[in-house]
């Protein structure tokens, strides 16, 4: 089994902030850095899937004011409905 390359990482925290850290790893039965690295590694995901999805929705905008702007011409499907639509569709 190939063994995993790991990177090393440090940091600088108030007394307090260590406090926590390490009082919140013991209530869930870890070490310090096991905590910090599985928080660190989980706040780094939705972080980078937050930033996803909004780029997704800017994505998304920009086709649907494309296709405003630029509409397709019908296709069969949309035409079939548009005439199934007058013949059954009462309009006021």
């Amino acid at each position: 089994m190939a063994k995993e390359q790991t990177a090393r990482l440090e940091a600088r925290l108030p007394k307090n902030v260590y406090a926590a850290i390490r009082r919140a790893a013991q209530l869930k039965g870890r070490t310090v850095s096991d905590f910090v690295v599985t928080t660190a590694h989980d706040a780094a995901l939705r972080a980078i899937a937050d930033e996803k999805a909004i780029r997704l929705v800017l994505a998304d905008q920009r086709r649907f004011a494309q296709a405003l702007i630029r509409p397709p011409k019908p296709n069969a499907a949309l035409r079939r409905a548009k005439k199934l639509h007058t013949e059954n569709v009462e309009v006021r």
